[in-house]
């Protein structure tokens, strides 16, 4: 990148240019920098989110073949365990000093879509199936990032659920949880942490490709969160070029042999496209140019060293500790059998564009070795892509016999989990599952640890186990991460932010995913993750927010406090074992009288605490107002219900420790009566109400207002039609009332 700053403001800088400049600077020179301009230079996009896939000059336009070297951190299904902000902030600065050390202008990440479907094949790319948890993670990798100098790009802009014809297939999702669910977690990146750009996605929102949806990218996107900044394609995303330019996206990448830029000039000069919103576009490509080129450094470089110690640490605190009968921690000279090829070979990250090139790379076997000071015997017990031969089963058997523990390493091949397509099952490969068989029939004291980018079932095996270890995809550090967590050197503090479910068709979108005709149906509704298996009381293997410990904590003393912008839960935690180690705190939240639907337990507020063997902390956290919203589909807007608001804490969904209840004064929201408003509706009107009841006083409508039976049968009628049949009311008259009741006259 040009170390170029331009000196004059974009709209100086936009008066010297012409029509045809000004449309190249909102379209791509190559596969992946922009176009420069008269004092604008040219900047540079490359692909994250879990590390710079910068290309090597000329590779092939894709660079799944080659890259640049760069710290692997571990991708965002393991750091989205790791519940917490202050790491992640720490993984994006480290991310943004070698986006700048390579002359990266703009990091395209975090993604932060919704884990709507184990299924999806790109999961391991997503922090969540929870919005919370994805928008406070989210902002502080942006954060971090962007304390260098470096652009975030926030993606994928929006419902990129799936990867089933994701260049076409239309999300159909309702009002409420497309704000509540797959909108919010974006709207909190935004606002709290400014990304200075965003990502459109692929496919269709509501039948509208994203792309050219003005609705998403400038009503929602800029008019009510208030972001400035600039809105990017995902690559090859934009299907009308000047319908996505009016719509609010002002870069389109790649670049298109000219065409775009043709494209936007014609329709200019036909009086199909004013000019000025081109300027707009333009304008914001300027200014993100002006904020790259002044966070360029040509002499930055980056202590590869120190980022790989903490792509390790990040690891390690992502990890999840799913079972523990007491195997674990292992002592250094306890002798180990290790089986497994995934620990000699590591899988560490997912396949498609976010394929590092890692500066340095662990192996969980080497690891162990070099922790313990001997080379523990191995087996590989099956191969990369996940089969297994007859000897390479008997040999793991034999090496499991002769050993006091048995340390095995199962996992998802790299072919089965990827961008571009979703996957079949949850299972493991049917190799592995009867390796994990004959091992244990040889050796009970088994100990599994999973490699995976998105959840796999355990319900065949986990009762029958001692321990698992949930690895996910763990980055270069993450062989070191394991022996650390397997041995002790760090607790488990990693908490799953997924559900792990009995069966693949217990989840939420099992009958809708991945949809038909170019269409997927979000059914499920508002009821995601834990919020399905919770309200329906669904067995699962392992809820949300679940994950074990080398030690204790105790929960006391929960109090709770409501001010004017949230409530503050206050919990005392007493680490009750011998070991340090952190704790996630979370709290959910219900409302029992609620008017609408709503989840039986809503993630509203967590944090992430260190406590030393022995010690007590009061831990705080704290909730805004606006985790306690809905989003009301009469008002358009989010609303705050008055009433009692029970708030559960707890170590995850199904394992709450204490619960308080607060008073929540909210705010009211009624829809305009008409004479198509219910008799409940009109009834339960401060204003309505008494006027109606006093103009049914006599008649053959006293009756029915005396009789409860009536009324509960004759409360979901149209007023207006019930009035007509009683004869008492006329229609003018109730028009007359109805429109006192709302405020247009005087009854």
């Amino acid at each position: 990148m040009s170390s170029t700053i331009p000196a004059a403001t974009a709209d100086s800088a936009l008066a010297g240019l012409s029509l045809e400049q000004k449309a190249g600077l909102t379209s791509g020179q190559d596969f992946w920098t922009t176009k420069e301009a008269p004092g604008v230079p040219s900047i540079m996009l490359t692909d994250g989110p879990h590390g710079v896939r910068k290309q090597r000059a000329g590779s092939d336009h894709m660079g799944i073949a080659d890259s640049v070297p760069a710290t692997c951190f571990p991708p965002a299904v393991a750091l989205g365990s790791s519940f917490d902000p202050a790491l992640l902030e720490r993984v994006g600065v480290a991310l943004g000093e070698e986006a700048r050390a390579e002359g990266v202008g703009v990091l395209l990440g975090p993604g932060i879509n919704i884990k709507r479907s184990p299924l999806c094949g790109r999961n391991f790319e997503y922090l969540s199936e929870d919005p919370l948890v994805s928008g406070m993670l989210g902002a502080a990798l942006v954060r971090g990032l962007q304390s260098q100098g470096v652009g975030a790009s926030l993606k994928h802009f929006a419902a990129n659920n799936q990867e089933t014809d994701r260049m076409r297939v239309s999300a159909d999702i309702d009002e409420r949880p497309l704000r509540e669910i797959y909108l919010r977690g974006f709207q909190r990146v935004v606002e709290e942490a400014k990304p200075w750009t965003v990502m459109c996605s692929y496919n269709r929102l509501n039948g509208v490709y994203t792309s050219q949806n003005r609705w998403l990218l400038t009503s929602v996107l800029r008019d009510e969160w208030g972001f400035d900044g600039v809105v990017v394609s995902d690559w090859g995303a934009v299907v009308d070029r000047v319908a996505a330019l009016r719509a609010g996206l002002d870069l389109a990448m790649p670049a298109s042999n000219g065409r775009a830029d043709a494209e936007l000039v014609a329709a200019v000069r036909a009086g199909e496209l004013d000019e000025s919103v081109l300027d707009t576009g333009a304008a914001r490509m300027i200014d993100l140019v002006r904020k790259a080129s002044m966070g360029a450094d040509a002499s930055a470089g980056y202590d590869a060293a120190a980022h790989h110690a903490l792509a390790r640490e990040a690891a390690a605190a992502s990890i999840v500790l799913l079972k523990n009968d007491g195997i674990l921690p292992l002592g250094r000279s306890a002798p180990v059998a290790v089986i497994g090829e995934l620990a000699r070979t590591p899988r560490y990250q997912g396949a498609g564009s976010s394929l590092i090139n890692p500066t340095k790379l662990e192996s969980a076997l080497d690891e162990i070795a070099a922790l313990t000071g001997s080379r523990p015997a191995f087996a590989a017990g099956y191969s990369n892509d996940g089969s297994a031969t007859a000897q390479q089963t008997a040999d793991a058997v034999a090496t499991a016999s002769a050993a006091q523990t048995v340390l095995l390493f199962l996992g998802v091949p790299a072919e089965q989990e990827s961008e571009g397509f979703d996957r079949d099952d949850i299972e493991l490969p049917a190799a592995q599952v009867e390796l994990l068989e004959a091992v244990l029939a040889a050796n009970p004291r088994t100990v599994v640890v999973l490699s995976n980018g998105g959840v796999v079932r355990l319900s065949g095996f986990s009762e029958r186990v001692p321990a698992i270890v949930e690895g996910w995809l763990l980055g270069q550090g993450g062989g070191g991460a394991i022996a650390d967590v397997l041995y002790g050197v760090v607790s488990p503090s990693g908490r799953l932010a997924e559900t792990i479910p009995v069966r693949l068709e217990d989840s939420p979108a099992y009958l809708d995913f991945p949809g038909e005709h170019g269409h997927v149906r979000y059914g499920e509704g508002l009821f995601v993750g834990y919020r399905w298996y919770d309200a329906r009381a669904i067995d699962v293997s392992y809820p949300f927010g679940h994950g074990l410990s080398y030690t204790s904590f105790e929960y006391s003393d929960a109090s709770a406090s409501v001010d004017a912008t949230g409530v503050t839960v206050r919990v005392g935690v007493t680490n009750t074992g011998s070991r340090d180690g952190a704790e996630v705190v979370q709290v959910y939240s219900e409302f029992p009288g609620s008017a609408v639907a709503r989840a039986a337990r809503q993630l509203s507020g967590f944090a992430k605490v260190m406590i030393a063997a022995g010690e007590r902390r009061e831990v705080e956290v704290r909730i805004s107002r606006d985790e306690l919203a809905y989003w009301d589909t009469r008002a358009s807007r989010w609303m705050v219900e008055s009433g009692a608001c029970t708030l559960s804490i707890g170590a995850s969904s199904r394992d709450i420790r204490s619960t308080v209840s607060v008073e929540i004064v909210g705010e009211e929201v009624r829809a305009p009566l008409t004479a198509e408003s219910s008799i409940a509706e009109v009834l339960a009107h401060p204003v309505a109400g008494p006027l109606v009841m006093q103009a049914l006083a006599t008649g053959p409508a006293a009756e029915m207002m005396d009789d409860p039976s009536a009324m509960r049968m004759m409360a979901a009628a149209p007023i207006g039609r019930m009035i007509a049949m009683a004869g008492t009311v006329d229609p003018a008259q109730l028009e007359q009332l109805l429109a006192a009741a709302n405020g247009h006259a005087a009854p």
